[in-house]
C-alpha cells in the first residue's frame, strides 16, 4: 500500500513566453505560476514557502487531486453491485480521495522538456478503498500565456475516477490579500446545493435570483456578501457548477482588480469554485505572506461531487479497457 513518508520534491520549472510555471513532483503539485507583463514578473498561484511542505501535508494546494475530487458521502459507494469503503479523512466522509490521496504522493517524472513535464503515479487494487489498479498520469505543457493540463489513466478492473487540480488563483499577486476584487464569470445555469457536510443533496438548482448567478462577471465580494443559507454551509462559495455544455469549452473567467484576466477551459461538467474561508494564517506562501481567508480562488474543474452515489449524476465510472481522458487549460491575458 502507497506510503506518504516525506520524500524531498523535485522542482521543475517550464517555460514559455509569458509566464513560467513550477511544477513540484509531491503531489503533482503547481508551487508557482509567474506571469511576466508591464509590471515584471507576477506570481498569481498560492503555493508554499517550504517545497517539503507538499511532500508532508500540502493541504491540497495546487495538488493533482485523486482518485476522487471533492466529497464522497459516508465515505463509500456502490459499483456493479459491490459496496466500497473508502478512508475517512473528513469526519465520516472522504475527501478528495481519503486519508492518503494522490495530493500526498510522490509522483515520478515520465518525461520532460522545457515546456512540458509529465509525471505518473501507480495507484494498487484497494488504494484507499477504491477497487482495481489504476496508472495515471497528468501532463502540464506551457505554450504562450497558456497552462494545458492533461490528464490519462487505466484500470484493470472497473473503478470511479475523478480527477483535479486544486491551484488558488490570486491574479493581483499571490499574498496581495483577499480575491474580494477580483470578477468571476461561470458558464453555468445550475449548481449542486449541499447539505451543512458540504455534500450534494441531489438537487440540480437553476442559478437565477441567487448569489450564485455568475454568468456574468460578478465582483466576488458582492457574491460572498449574499444572503443564502448555501453561502453559509461553504462560509462563502463552497460548490459544484454545472458548467453548460460538453467537449472542452469555456468554463470561467477570472479577472483581477489589475487587469489580469484567467480564462479556463475544460471538457469536465463541473467545476468546484472555492474562495479558500480556511486559510488561517498557518499556511507561508511563496513570498512569505501568511494566508488569510479567501487568499486565492480555486476552479477545479471535475466530475460531479460524490456522483457514485447520485444516479442522475454524470457518470465517473471508469472500466477495464478504457482511458480515463480529460484537459483543462488556463490562459491568461491582461488589459
Amino acid at each position: 500500500m502507497p506510503s506518504s513518508a516525506p520524500t524531498t520534491p523535485t522542482s521543475i520549472e517550464l517555460v514559455a513566453d509569458g509566464l513560467v510555471l513550477e511544477v513540484v513532483t509531491a503531489g503533482a503539485a503547481v508551487r508557482r505560476l509567474l506571469v511576466t507583463d508591464a509590471e515584471g514578473d507576477t506570481n498569481v498561484a498560492l503555493g508554499h514557502a517550504d517545497p517539503m511542505t507538499y511532500a508532508a501535508d500540502g493541504g491540497y494546494l495546487g495538488a493533482t487531486i485523486g482518485r476522487y475530487g471533492n466529497r464522497l458521502s459516508r465515505a463509500r459507494f456502490t459499483l456493479d453491485g459491490v459496496e466500497h469503503t473508502i478512508t475517512a479523512n473528513e469526519g465520516d466522509n472522504a475527501l478528495h480521495g481519503g486519508l492518503d490521496g494522490f495530493d500526498r504522493r510522490a509522483w515520478t517524472v515520465q518525461e520532460q522538456g522545457p515546456s512540458h513535464v509529465r509525471l505518473a503515479l501507480h495507484s494498487p487494487d484497494g488504494d484507499q478503498g477504491f477497487p482495481g489498479a489504476l496508472d495515471v498520469t497528468v501532463t502540464y505543457r506551457v505554450e504562450p500565456d497558456l497552462v494545458r493540463i492533461d490528464y490519462s489513466a487505466t484500470v484493470d478492473r472497473a473503478t470511479v475516477l475523478s480527477l483535479t487540480n486544486h491551484t488558488y488563483f490570486n491574479l493581483d499577486g499571490e499574498g496581495s490579500g483577499p480575491v474580494d476584487e477580483h470578477d468571476l464569470a461561470v458558464s453555468a445555469d445550475a449548481f449542486t446545493p449541499t447539505d451543512a457536510q458540504l455534500l450534494p443533496t441531489g438537487e440540480v438548482r437553476d442559478v437565477t435570483g441567487t448569489p450564485f448567478d455568475l454568468r456574468r462577471p460578478t465582483r466576488l465580494g458582492d457574491a460572498l456578501a449574499g444572503d443564502d443559507e448555501q453561502l453559509v454551509h461553504g462560509q462563502g462559495l463552497d460548490h459544484n457548477f454545472v458548467v453548460r455544455g460538453t467537449g472542452l469549452r469555456h468554463v470561467a473567467t477570472l479577472r483581477g482588480a489589475s487587469g489580469r484576466t484567467l480564462v479556463i477551459e475544460s471538457d469536465q461538467p463541473g467545476v468546484q469554485v472555492y474562495t479558500g474561508a480556511h486559510f488561517d494564517g498557518t499556511v507561508v506562501g511563496t513570498s512569505g505572506t501568511a494566508y488569510g481567508p479567501r487568499a486565492g480562488i480555486a476552479l477545479e474543474t471535475q466530475g460531479f461531487p460524490d456522483a457514485p452515489n447520485h444516479a442522475h449524476f454524470p457518470s465517473t465510472v471508469l472500466r477495464a479497457g478504457e482511458t480515463y481522458a480529460s484537459t483543462t487549460t488556463w490562459r491568461l491575458t491582461r488589459d
